[in-house]
């Protein structure tokens, strides 16, 4: 289990397209009770909140158990509920003696009786519902859990699938009602045509003048039991292909770092917000282009549908593609705008960006600093992560505005370079506002950039390091959520590493 924070104040997070302050550093006794809770609108440099102001600490996300939930519904059969039978036979007397069969058998099912399948499909397909589709349950038109069909019975059928095997009612049946049982009934000289029934679909067959009412009790049972258990096993294997399809194509609309010599170590997390959704607004990259520089970016686009997904994937391409052809700052980012104002769908859609260049160094003095430049659009500042486990929030005093938020004709839409130095053994976080927009507890409080700070200090202190420290926080986050995060997450854990590149 990924270590816990200490419980110090978090800070809370800025709206989409702000500012973003800066954390200058966290001294150890920053989670006494004086610490005062973050504000952006002042000065980018923080500095430590004397004993007059008290924030709360952030909870302990393992220190109470979760209460126990209510106990799931037990499924109506176990529950005793009576099994909802529906009877087609055009004989009267057979369907009469089929009723007193259940009535001996004492079982709990609930008869309904068709002559023909007309009068079958009348009940089966609810009024607006679309042939093959799974239908709703409806008190008032039966919700059968299972389909007693004599293939005697009449199939007037216009269009009959394959009327040369006598089963073209149980292929209209079988076609109308995909998601119900069906039992066949045949005479004795049918056993090989209620076997051709099976392998076309059926559950069972039966032998009209060899059943009794247990046997026909038993054979229902088994027959709505092997249905429910066929669409368990067919939903499972669905979901299994939609996920391998899904990681494939994830795979490939995430980019592949192209840091070959650069000596990094680069570990990067992604998490879509929406629910079974492929790919969120957020996007991220890093490149070493001929001359040795590195650049990094990660950004997000406002809302969490797939049109802002596809725009985020554009933005990336068009970035790495810049990138390329020797654009960089402002000149870089002014026409990324260009190309989000063209392939939005309005408006008001805009993107917060973090983008850093670091330049090579010096082969000859490998402990010598490295330069580095941060452009930020409305993006929070990545953390500086110390060897004394005290993050650094990199100021956000030259932060520009989001892309898309203001015309760059106008002269308003500038975003100048942070310059500093990367010491020896440097390790950049740069993340999306999803991961510090989530809230702790049960109240309106949310993390922030200082409480993100303390608790990957927390982590470090763990030992916790590149993959499994991102992951660990990335969990606690959540826990402190209270459950997923809503919003999309980017996570990238940028390392001057020495050795050989290693991707996370």
């Amino acid at each position: 289990m990924p270590a816990t924070g200490d419980g110090r104040a978090p800070g809370a997070a800025d709206p989409p397209g702000a500012q973003y302050g800066a954390r200058s550093g966290r001294a150890h006794e920053s989670s006494a009770p004086g610490r005062s809770a973050p504000d952006h609108s002042s000065a980018p440099v923080r500095q430590p909140a004397g004993p007059a102001t008290a924030a709360a600490p952030i909870p302990h996300p393992r220190s109470d158990a979760a209460p126990a939930g209510p106990a799931a519904p037990a499924s109506p059969s176990a529950a005793g509920a009576p099994l909802k039978l529906l009877v087609i036979e055009d004989d009267a007397t057979d369907a009469h003696l089929l009723k007193a069969a259940v009535a001996d058998s004492g079982a709990p099912i609930e008869i309904h009786w068709t002559r023909g399948l007309d009068q079958a499909f009348a009940l089966l397909a609810p009024s607006g519902s679309r042939r093959g589709r799974p239908r709703h349950p409806d008190p008032s038109r039966g919700d059968f859990s299972c389909v007693l069909l004599d293939l005697a019975a009449p199939a007037d059928l216009p269009h009959p699938s394959d009327p040369s095997d006598g089963l073209e009612g149980l292929h209209e049946l079988l076609r109308r009602a995909p998601h119900t049982a069906v039992v066949v009934l045949t005479d004795a000289a049918g056993a090989q045509l209620g076997a051709a029934a099976v392998a076309a679909g059926a559950q069972d067959f039966l032998v009209k003048n060899e059943t009794d009412g247990p046997l026909l009790a038993r054979a229902l049972r088994y027959a709505v039991e092997r249905k429910r258990a066929d669409e368990s096993q067919r939903r499972l294997v669905e979901a299994e292909l939609r996920g391998q399809e899904n990681a494939r194509l994830q795979r490939h609309l995430l980019p592949t770092p192209l840091l070959d010599g650069a000596n990094l170590s680069f570990t990067r997390r992604y998490r879509p917000g929406r629910r079974r959704a492929l790919l969120g607004g957020d996007f991220y990259d890093a490149v070493r282009t001929e001359d040795g520089a590195v650049h990094v970016v990660i950004g997000d686009v406002c809302g969490h549908g797939p049109d802002e997904a596809a725009l985020g994937v554009a933005l990336r391409i068009a970035w790495r593609t810049l990138v390329f052809a020797g654009l960089t700052g402002e000149t870089l980012l002014t026409t990324l705008q260009h190309v989000l104002e063209h392939e939005r769908r309005s408006d008001e859609i805009f993107a917060t960006l973090c983008m850093l260049s670091i330049e090579p160094g010096d082969a000859a003095a490998p402990e010598a600093a490295e330069q580095a430049r941060l452009y930020l659009a409305g993006h929070p500042p990545p953390l500086l992560l110390g060897e004394d486990h005290t993050p650094i929030g990199l100021p956000a005093d030259h932060a520009g505005p989001a892309l898309g938020l203001l015309a760059c004709d106008d002269g308003q839409a500038v975003w100048p370079a942070h310059r500093f130095e990367l010491r020896p053994g440097w390790r950049l976080l740069l993340y999306t506002d999803g991961l510090i927009e989530g809230r702790i507890g049960a109240g309106s409080r949310r993390l922030g950039q200082d409480g993100l700070a303390d608790l990957i200090g927390d982590h470090q202190s763990a030992g916790l390091t590149r993959g499994r420290l991102v992951d660990s926080a990335i969990a606690e986050v959540e826990e402190l959520n209270g459950g997923a995060l809503t919003d999309d997450v980017a996570v990238l854990l940028l390392e001057r590493n020495p050795a050989q590149l290693l991707l996370g």
